[in-house]
């Protein structure tokens, strides 16, 4: 298949840009940020995801949603990189959605269309420890009555606390990504505390205690003792959206830097004259076409179904994470003293790199996942 858009994934791309630079601009982060908002995001901006269709992106149409695909999804979540909006469309519009398909149909009818109108955010709690290891998963599901009884914590809840419903993996049996279930829940649930946690980029998560809170059996999404399948399938969409996102970003950082070549002078030239910077910037600009190349195949692979889509998401996500932490420290540095400055947006790419970095895991949990992939 063809490493480029086609027209109509282009069309959605330009709306998207245009969308986002018209009403979410890097000033939007800036206030929210500013001012201390306490949401941290903008309820208002989501339903206007909604009446634009980027919301319910991945939602069938049924179900009120544009039902496209990954490769659509990943350039929603590459415009938001570029202008660094803080957005539930990774949490759920991307994650929740995803797993709900996977529900029961009174789940799906209940939220898949609010999330596709931009009414409702759904967060999916996954993460415990310090970093991203969903084959750890220590919270526990018993049994209990004709429910289940959760206990444990979870970090890194994207949207967490603004979340209208939770989706909280849980293990009721095995070890590993086996004996994994997935439960619907209620923020309000009682036992259930969540505390926001406004991270380095200024983008929102929550951590997540469950202390006793008892569910039904219809809080169970998809079946009991198989939600590892399904979060697999979730979290390989999420990575490869988020190495979407971190091309954005290390675009618009290089875009940025580029400017700032062709008009900063010193030594009574044009810096962007000297070789020195020419070869680096150029350097950049050919390893972020190759992050373009694989972010796009694992898009595609994984729309295809085929078998070595999670290989290929792994190749991009690490990938993506080396070569945007690279565009933003040449960002800052090509830049000079001002370059360390908040005046300056360069600054705020770091911080969101270093943040999608760490999302859903970093190089070296998908460095070693394409080397046990590979035999080695």
């Amino acid at each position: 298949m063809p490493l480029i858009l086609s027209d109509e994934q282009q069309m959605l791309a330009e709306a998207a840009d245009g969308f986002l630079n018209e009403h979410a601009p890097i000033a939007h982060l800036r206030k929210l940020r500013d001012s201390h908002d306490a949401d941290g995001v903008s309820r208002d901006l989501w339903r206007s995801f909604g009446e634009m269709g980027f919301s319910g992106v991945l939602i069938p149409e049924d179900q009120g949603g544009s039902g496209l695909g990954a490769v659509e999804a990943g350039v929603v979540a590459e415009a938001l990189g570029r202008t660094l909006t803080p957005s539930p469309f990774l949490s759920s519009g991307v994650l929740a959605a995803t797993a709900l398909k996977a529900g029961s149909g009174e789940q799906q009818a209940a939220w898949l269309p609010k999330i596709a109108a931009g009414e409702a955010i759904v967060s999916l709690a996954v993460d415990e420890g310090g970093k991203h290891a969903p084959h750890r998963i220590k919270a526990t599901a018993e049994r209990s009555g004709n429910g289940f009884k959760l206990n444990g914590a979870k970090g890194f809840v994207l949207d967490g606390h603004v979340a209208d419903a939770l989706i909280v993996a849980a293990r009721t049996s095995g070890e590993g990504m086996d004996g994994l279930t997935l439960f619907l829940i209620d923020p309000k649930a009682a036992g259930l505390e969540i505390e926001r946690t406004v991270m380095v980029d200024a983008h929102n998560a929550a951590r997540v205690t469950l202390s006793d809170v008892e569910v039904t059996a219809e809080a169970v999404l998809g079946p009991v003792d198989g939600g590892g399948e399904i979060l697999e399938r979730v979290l390989n969409l999420g990575r490869a959206c988020a190495a979407s996102s971190l091309l954005g970003a290390g675009y618009q950082a290089f875009r940025l830097t580029a400017e700032y070549l062709k008009t900063r002078k010193q030594f009574g030239k044009l810096i962007g004259e000297f070789q020195a910077l020419q070869h680096r910037a150029a350097h950049v600009f050919t390893e972020l076409e190759i992050v373009r190349a694989a972010t796009l195949a694992a898009l595609q692979k994984l729309d295809a179904g085929d078998e070595d889509a999670a290989f290929a998401v792994s190749v991009a996500k690490a990938k993506a994470g080396r070569v945007a932490e690279l565009c933003v420290q040449e960002a800052v540095q090509m830049h000079g003293g001002v370059g360390m400055t908040d005046e300056y947006d360069v600054g705020l790419f770091m911080k969101r790199v270093r943040v999608l970095n760490e999302l859903m895991g970093d190089h070296g949990f998908h460095a070693d996942r394409v080397a046990r992939a590979g035999g080695y």
